[in-house]
């Protein structure tokens, strides 16, 4: 049995490329969520006026990596102290963010957020429930740094 978590920390694709190398990580899929358009592209959201923020649906094995794990490295792979930036990517749809899929998770993001709050200072994190989820990206995201191992990321361990 898998459980799924949603996150957005900046340009997805470099957020994928380290969470999907956890051990209990089975899936990866970028996308968007938290705005109000329907069924958005990469086109919209690009712009920032779609409240959608670049995020990754993990799909994961609770057996072997607990979702509070999965959240330690969300929070060591950006930077959440910096509102709506992650390096040279400016804009609302580059926020950190935790979208809950359930009560557990909503708890376990409580805890996290001012836990590392108090380590980095002072987040922009919205705890916001997704309402569209996280809708498949364009071909051209998914798995980007796979296919291109050179390609631009500011995302890093902490």
């Amino acid at each position: 049995m898998t459980e799924t978590a949603t996150l957005a920390g900046g340009c997805f694709w470099g957020v994928e490329e380290l969470l999907r190398k956890l051990d209990g990580v089975v899936d990866t899929n970028v996308g968007y969520a938290g705005g109000t358009t329907k069924n958005p592209r990469y086109e919209d959201v690009k712009t920032g006026r779609t409240g959608h923020a670049e995020s990754l649906q993990v799909v994961f094995d609770p057996a072997k990596i607990s979702y509070d794990a999965i959240l330690d490295d969300f929070f060591r792979l950006h930077d959440p102290t910096t509102p709506n930036r992650q390096g040279n990517d400016i804009g609302t749809q580059y926020r950190s963010a935790i979208f809950y899929h359930d009560d557990e998770q909503r708890e376990a993001a409580e805890r996290a957020v001012p836990t590392r709050a108090a380590e980095v200072a002072a987040p922009d994190h919205h705890r916001d429930r997704a309402v569209h989820g996280v809708l498949e990206g364009r071909g051209l995201h998914q798995d980007y740094l796979q296919r291109y191992p050179n390609g631009y990321t500011c995302h890093f361990y902490r």
